[in-house]
Formats: C-alpha cells, sequence, structure tokens
C-alpha cells in the first residue's frame, strides 16, 4: 500500500489539503496529516478546523512515498518557518520520491533548491518569490521529474490526480475518477 504524508499548517487552505486526502485514500493510499505546528488541531485559511493524524516529530518523515505541501499564504508562511518540512522535501528529491505543492506552497520547494531548473506553476504572483534557476509556467497544474505543482484552489482536484498518478499511474486515477463522477 502507497503511503502519502500531507503537512498541516495554521493557515493552509483547506480545500487543497483535503481535496488531496480524499483523493488519494480513494486511490487506496495510506495517508497521514502531519501537523507542523506545536498541536494537532489546524485550524486552515477559513477557520476550518481539522485534526491532524501526526504531530511532526512524531512520525517517521522518510517512511512515505510522497509528501504533499497543501497552499494558502499563511500556511505557506508556517511552512517556511519549519526547518524539519525543508528537509524533508530535500530528502524526497534526492531520493527521487514524488513531491506535491500547490498554491503558494511551490514557494517551499523553491526555497529547499529543489525546483532550480524545472517547470513548476503556483498561485499567480507567488513566482516572484522563485529562484531565478524556476522555470515558472502558470499552467493549472505542472509536473516535472519527480514533482507536481498546481497553482491554486480550483486545481486542488486535478492536481490530487495528477499526484496519484505519479505516485502510482492509471488504473488508480480511473478509480479515483470514477469515485467522483469525473467527467472532464
Amino acid at each position: 500500500m502507497k503511503k502519502v504524508g500531507i503537512f498541516l499548517a495554521d493557515g493552509f487552505e483547506e480545500i487543497e489539503g483535503l481535496t488531496s486526502v480524499d483523493a488519494m485514500r480513494r486511490a487506496g493510499y495510506e495517508v497521514t496529516t502531519i501537523s507542523i505546528m506545536d498541536k494537532k488541531l489546524i485550524t486552515g485559511s477559513h477557520n476550518i478546523r481539522v485534526y491532524a493524524d501526526m504531530m511532526f516529530d512524531d512520525v517517521d518523515i522518510d517512511g512515505f512515498d510522497a509528501i504533499v505541501l497543501p497552499g494558502g499564504g499563511v500556511g505557506t508562511e508556517n511552512l517556511l518557518k519549519h526547518e524539519g518540512v525543508k528537509n524533508a522535501v530535500k530528502r524526497y528529491n534526492e531520493a527521487g520520491k514524488i513531491i506535491g505543492a500547490i498554491c503558494a506552497a511551490p514557494i517551499v520547494l523553491s526555497e529547499a533548491g529543489v525546483l532550480d531548473g524545472l517547470h513548476a506553476t503556483c498561485y499567480p504572483g507567488c513566482q516572484e518569490r522563485f529562484s531565478d534557476k524556476v522555470i515558472y509556467t502558470g499552467v493549472q497544474v505542472d509536473q516535472e521529474k519527480n514533482i507536481v505543482t498546481g497553482n491554486g484552489m480550483g486545481a486542488a482536484l486535478p492536481f490530487a490526480l495528477a499526484l496519484v498518478m505519479a505516485i502510482s499511474g492509471e488504473e488508480d486515477v480511473a478509480k479515483v475518477k470514477e469515485g467522483v463522477a469525473w467527467t472532464a
């Protein structure tokens, strides 16, 4: 069974985080939501409260097949402050494991240096915080090598489906699409 860790921080964009959780659980993955705050109760950018499954310090961060960083302005700033998240991103990239980031969260990947020389997308305007070595595309969802990026809440399901494709392929994508009555 594929395992995915999704980092949650106060101010995360709820639709981006929870759509990823939902789609990956529909694909049959073991998904763990991981609080990077000092508590399990996380408050999203629209005041929706979510209990994370685990605290960052209590999880084997290297034990996942993929990690996902939901966006949101405040959520992304909290991710940027967390050295453990940036170190995990670097280790996952070095190992060629799947990394997903959506909305403002690709900034974290840029600051970790894993987007250098790659195509990536993000919420419009956030690319100004990318390293000059990142090739900003502005598309809804972009994937290059082991990294999947999305441009915002409107891309939440296409982003999640791209992650499922990157992790396990078309059969699991078809299963998720059928379960959500995907017609696009």
